[in-house]
């Protein structure tokens, strides 16, 4: 592995999570994500207008001479944990992280690509890859669409997050990768698990679409954003952890039984101080898949795999804790903690399980299988 990492918050990167965290604070509180989640309908257009280009989040991984901010892994993961504390409706991952990955992996000289990463970048358009949520790192990619002549797209894709939200979707068809409107697909909304990441069942029947690369290189593109989505994803899940730790010590603080704190008997405080310890350590992985990424570190792909195989269980066990230890309350509709837990459980399916990624680091390690 490489010989250092970088784990410390930059004050740029403690500027930008500022920023974040305080628009968050004002425009999405669970009370309000739920509210929203409730209608069907999760996304906030003004939220993500004002995060993506008001702000500027999402050009983070866009070069300055396409009008991006030129900054890096570490700064997306810093909103990733944001944008996790407040299981946040926004297309972020999908759009500013593993759509941007691709286009970038395509390379910049095409005009096309680059106009849509300038639009991207600029908050102007949402772009969804047209891939399973599931779809791993290392796995072989989807095959279902064709092309049936003269760029005509036929073939249906399930499971595909944020559609709905989408301007442009990324499709990889046979003969290579098409930027295709939203509007010349037809989208079956699934009832998915995480109320607040929707899913759709994407199909096209003689779609049209812009050509933007070629099999072999829109297949290398894909596979780099995918590396690049789930070492970010690492530090979303450590946001939404974080946020279900903190919660749950100040309900067991603020709770009383026989006249104590809830928080004061001696089995509750070993279980928080363990999961104190596991979010510590989740985080230490998530910086490290960042720093990885954002310097290009050859063992990336195995800092990657480390930080899914451990962050994803550990946002799962926080978010459980979460319920349970709020008692009654926490398995009630109106408080959040269902949420968070959807969106864990949904989030250890998302670009891989655990399970295949540690079947990643057994290879990338050269150790036995479990």
């Amino acid at each position: 592995m490489s010989d250092a990492f970088d784990l410390l918050y930059s004050e740029t990167e403690e500027e930008l999570r500022s920023a974040v965290r305080a628009l968050l604070a004002d425009r999405c509180t669970p009370a309000q994500v739920l509210a929203r989640a409730e209608t069907g309908r999760p996304h906030d257009p003004e939220l993500w207008h004002t995060l993506a280009a008001e702000i500027g989040t999402a050009g983070l991984l866009v070069p300055e001479k396409l009008g991006g901010q030129g900054a890096g892994h570490r700064e997306a993961a810093v909103v990733l944990e944001e944008l996790g504390r407040a299981v946040a409706p926004v297309p972020y991952l999908t759009s500013a992280v593993l759509a941007t990955e691709i286009l970038l992996g395509l390379g910049c000289d095409s005009p096309e690509v680059a106009l849509l990463l300038a639009e991207l970048a600029a908050g102007r358009q949402v772009c969804a890859p047209a891939l399973p949520l599931t779809q791993a790192p290392g796995a072989p990619l989807p095959g279902a669409v064709r092309d049936t002549g003269g760029g005509a797209l036929t073939g249906t894709v399930g499971s595909v997050a944020d559609a709905a939200a989408a301007d442009v979707l990324l499709v990889l068809a046979d003969t290579g990768l098409y930027a295709v409107p939203a509007a010349e697909a037809a989208l079956s909304p699934l009832v998915p698990l995480d109320l607040t990441r929707p899913l759709a069942t994407v199909t096209l029947e003689g779609a049209a679409g812009t050509r933007l690369a070629d099999p072999a290189t829109a297949r290398a593109a894909i596979a780099g954003a995918l590396l690049s989505g789930a070492g970010l994803l690492a530090s979303e899940q450590v946001g939404l952890a974080e946020w279900c730790l903190t919660e749950t010590v100040r309900h067991v603080r603020g709770r009383h039984q026989f006249n104590r704190p809830v928080g004061s008997f001696q089995a509750l405080k070993h279980r928080l101080a363990q999961l104190w310890l596991d979010v510590a350590s989740a985080r230490a992985a998530a910086r490290a898949a960042a720093d990885a990424l954002a310097t290009g570190a050859p063992d990336a792909p195995l800092t990657v795999a480390v930080a899914q195989a451990y962050c994803s269980g550990v946002a799962v066990r926080a978010a459980e804790e979460c319920v349970q230890l709020h008692g009654g309350i926490g398995m009630t509709w109106e408080h959040p903690a269902h949420l968070y837990l959807k969106r864990a459980k949904a989030g250890s399916l998302a670009l891989g399980t655990p399970g295949h990624h540690h079947a990643l680091v057994a290879d990338f390690a050269e150790l036995p299988s479990p």
